[in-house]
């Protein structure tokens, strides 16, 4: 295993290629790491030296006397051999190469692969990428993404560097707690399998999102999937389970054909938690990312509108959940409480003009009898005739001391949900617009227990999956 620990948590960065201008890779590098609160020492390398956005340049790696732990490579592909070159001969050991232009680009491509490679065996030197967006870390990041992740624990690794910056600023638009996130590329040394590893031992990651299409060794892969899964979620999105995408995959990062049915039973095999697109693969990372250890399938289904319950239910159902019966005593005092025309049942139906007393009544009810559940997902309908605002305040500081998971659904015209999904997102709670949603998330929160548990009891016969090569 290679010391991945300079391209997470570097104390000095040297980017080759560096310039003034934002909007160029080199200057986007530096701009990311500037915003990313990123203390240690950074070096700008430019042949014209001079200062670059405040850090004084060297005209090459050669000129820094103490090796940088990290060398970012931003510069044209035909120049990055005698770059390498260059770290090699000045004790520069990581290096992160974002530029194209290798394996994926023809003859001429390999031949630099190729002589790349060479380089790095030779001295000891330990590549990620090439041809990736870079990597982001709690207080670092190597990149020239557009955005950097909301932050939180949730740690996605993506052979994709689109879907990457798609998660990013889901992350943002949903209130979803990513914090690392590594564009694989190439791989030339770098893979899927050793992200992972890294990411399982970090204690600044609590869950592991992986968007996969190849895997050139698919026994190392599960034994590093399995260890990490008996620890912490790992959720899979696997690129080309169809004949066409397959040929897309194949197209894009080289992969062998699988069929849905492998896959399914490879992510059985390694512990992961299997997803069939990244919608879903964002709900588990807003889920996990919150409650890492997920959690049971009973669940209460407290509702103030009679359609979205319904709705609800019916995903949860599908999803594996189970509504349980509610406690005698829970019932005994929502019957005193709420109106006689509310279904008390699971699901709850406080009815459409439920305001704050009602809301917190029916919660503070369900936390006593706590124990009867293992989550509470809310669905919340803000009509004409109710102000939402004193509901959420009245939940929020309930939600915060709860001792059971929480999870909580706005719908409607809501006119400052900025302000109140902030207020119970804060609370520890995941808010969602849409129930079903809700619902699906948590799900998958559920089915956590269930890998986990085979993560640690897999057998150690031939992987369903093929690899690639």
């Amino acid at each position: 295993m290679r010391d991945l620990r300079p391209f997470f948590a570097p104390k000095s960065v040297a980017v080759v290629g560096a310039g003034e201008r934002p909007t160029s890779s080199g200057g986007a590098v530096l701009k990311n790491l500037a915003a990313s609160r990123f203390t240690g020492r950074i070096v700008p390398v430019n042949p014209k030296g001079g200062v670059i956005q405040g850090n004084e340049a060297k005209t090459s790696l050669r000129e820094i006397a103490d090796p940088a732990d990290l060398a970012v490579i931003v510069v044209p592909p035909p120049a990055i051999p005698e770059v390498v070159r260059d770290a090699a001969a000045s004790g520069h050991k990581s290096l992160l190469i974002l530029p194209g232009g290798f394996a994926e680009a023809g003859e001429e491509g390999r031949r630099r692969d190729a002589e790349v490679r060479g380089i790095a065996e030779a001295n000891d030197l330990t590549i990620a990428g090439p041809n990736c967006a870079g990597i982001i870390g709690p207080s670092f990041a190597a990149t020239f993404l557009r955005d950097l992740p909301k932050g939180g624990g949730a740690a996605l690794i993506s052979q994709s560097g689109a879907l990457s910056e798609e998660a990013i600023c889901a992350s943002h638009l949903r209130h979803i707690p990513i914090g690392t996130v590594v564009s694989v590329g190439n791989a030339m040394q770098l893979g899927v399998a050793d992200y992972l590893a890294y990411c399982g031992e970090d204690p600044a990651v609590n869950s592991v999102l992986l968007y996969v299409e190849s895997i050139d060794d698919p026994r190392r892969f599960r034994e590093i999937a399995r260890k990490v899964a008996a620890k912490k979620p790992v959720i899979g999105l696997f690129g080309g389970r169809t004949l066409e995408g397959g040929r897309a995959a194949s197209a894009h990062t080289g992969a062998a054909a699988n069929s849905d049915a492998d896959i399914a039973a490879f992510a059985e095999e390694c512990g992961i938690i299997r997803v069939d697109s990244m919608r879903r693969l964002m709900l588990a990372a807003k889920g996990f990312g919150r409650f890492p250890q997920g959690f049971g399938k009973r669940v209460l289904l407290l509702s103030n509108s009679g359609g979205p319950g319904v709705l609800a239910t019916d995903r949860a159902s599908v999803e594996g959940l189970e509504l349980v019966e509610l406690p005698e005593r829970m019932k005994s005092v929502l019957r005193q409480r709420l109106p006689p025309e509310a279904s008390i049942a699971n699901p709850l139906d406080l009815l459409a003009d439920a305001r704050e007393e009602r809301f917190a009544d029916t919660l503070a009810s369900a936390l006593v009898d706590a124990d009867a559940f293992d989550a509470i997902l809310m669905i919340h309908v803000v009509p004409f005739m109710v102000d939402a605002g004193p509901v959420i305040r009245a939940m929020a500081p309930m939600c915060r001391n709860a001792r059971l998971p929480i999870m909580h659904s706005m719908m409607g015209t809501l006119e400052q949900r900025a302000d109140w999904f902030r207020t119970m997102e804060e609370a520890g709670v995941p808010m969602f617009e849409d129930a079903e949603a809700m619902a699906e998330c948590a799900g998958l929160l559920a089915r956590y227990e269930a890998a986990r548990r085979r993560a640690t009891s897999g057998g150690d016969g031939p992987p369903a999956l093929k690899g690639r090569g």
